[in-house]
């Protein structure tokens, strides 16, 4: 038979007896006062006793105290199940799923967990369930959301020159005012409200399609808004049309928005009516266009976004006038939530100009 393992020369009986009183585990205490006994010289069948087990486990508490001290001693979770999927395998399912399918070799336009379990068992030989397969995307930080649209002719290099040029737009517009003159950073768009309403997402019972109402009639109206978001607020008009004039009148209502003796400087898209010479501009405002096809640069869609789901979506519109009153009541929700135009408005690249 070998020779008892000795215990570790840094704890004495004294200690241990001092830990286990203020020990929070029974555990932990009881294999404490266990390895004291033998610290004062008492037998391992003793020690064995105390701790109401068998040698054997004694001699395992033995090497946990002496390779990690007292905290050796604390239970430990089950190491559980060994995973179906290693580090390499789950950085090859990342970029695929970054990647997305190929419709002309996959057969499909997204991913479905049938498809992704397919995937791993031809690349990998590993069978897992649609379950398992989910469960292991979800720890890697991915859950299933509607894709935003983006024009099929957008030019992302464009998009990034914009971000990385802004600066020295900016400057552009402060040489031509006077020195100290304080910059606004508005952004500007349209939205069309109408009868023929959009359905959003609700809460339901699994397996079930909730319904809501939807109109065909086509009465609707527009609402021009503007928002700057390092200041949390915004100007807004609901009007029939989109056209130069209505346009002038949105930049006068900007600029009466625009702090005395400041200048704004407002984002727009490459619509017709905000880049005609027509267009009558406040002499506190300069616009500036964002690249064509490229909503993404323009926090307002997401301004839109947020009215309709929270506002106007899900609605039946009895005529022209209550359209305009809902979106009028709508856009002063926002007005009077200035954290939400501030939150869902800043752009890194526009704050760090």
């Amino acid at each position: 038979m070998g020779s008892a393992i000795g215990l570790r020369e840094d704890f004495d009986s004294t200690a241990l007896r001092k830990l286990a009183r203020a020990s929070k585990s029974a555990n932990q205490a009881r294999r404490l006062l266990a390895l004291a006994e033998i610290y004062d010289g008492g037998s391992r069948s003793a020690a064995a006793r105390i701790g109401g087990v068998g040698l054997q486990i004694v001699r395992d508490w033995v090497v946990r105290f002496n390779s990690r001290g007292p905290d050796g001693l604390l239970d430990g979770k089950a190491p559980g199940k060994r995973p179906r999927l290693d580090d390499a395998q789950r950085r090859a399912l990342v970029e695929v799923v970054e990647r997305g399918p190929i419709p002309a070799i996959h057969g499909v336009v997204r991913w479905r967990l049938i498809d992704l379990v397919q995937w791993l068992h031809e690349e990998f030989a590993v069978s897992l369930d649609e379950t398992t397969v989910g469960r292991e995307l979800k720890k890697l930080g991915y859950v299933k959301l509607t894709a935003r649209p983006r024009h099929h002719a957008q030019n992302e290099y464009a998009l990034e020159a914009f971000k990385k040029g802004f600066a020295a737009e900016l400057a552009k517009v402060r040489a031509t005012l006077p020195k100290r003159t304080p910059i606004e950073i508005w952004f500007q768009d349209e939205a069309r409200i109408g009868q023929k309403n959009k359905i959003t997402r609700r809460w339901a019972r699994r397996g079930t399609r909730p319904s809501a109402p939807k109109d065909q009639r086509t009465k609707s109206a527009y609402i021009f808004g503007a928002i700057c978001p390092e200041h949390g607020k915004g100007a807004g008009l609901v009007l029939p049309f989109c056209n130069t004039e209505t346009m002038s009148l949105h930049l006068t209502e900007i600029s009466l928005m625009v702090e005395p003796g400041a200048h704004a400087v407002v984002l727009t898209d490459q619509a017709g009516w905000h880049t005609t010479g027509k267009l009558i501009v406040p002499d506190n405002l300069s616009i500036i266009a964002l690249p064509a096809k490229c909503p993404e640069l323009n926090p307002v869609e997401n301004i839109w976004q947020f009215m309709r789901d929270n506002w106007l979506s899900n609605r039946v519109f009895t005529s022209y006038d209550n359209i305009v009153d809902h979106c009028c009541e709508a856009w002063n929700k926002l007005i009077d939530q200035p954290w939400h135009i501030m939150t869902i408005g800043r752009r890194k690249w526009a704050r760090g100009s």
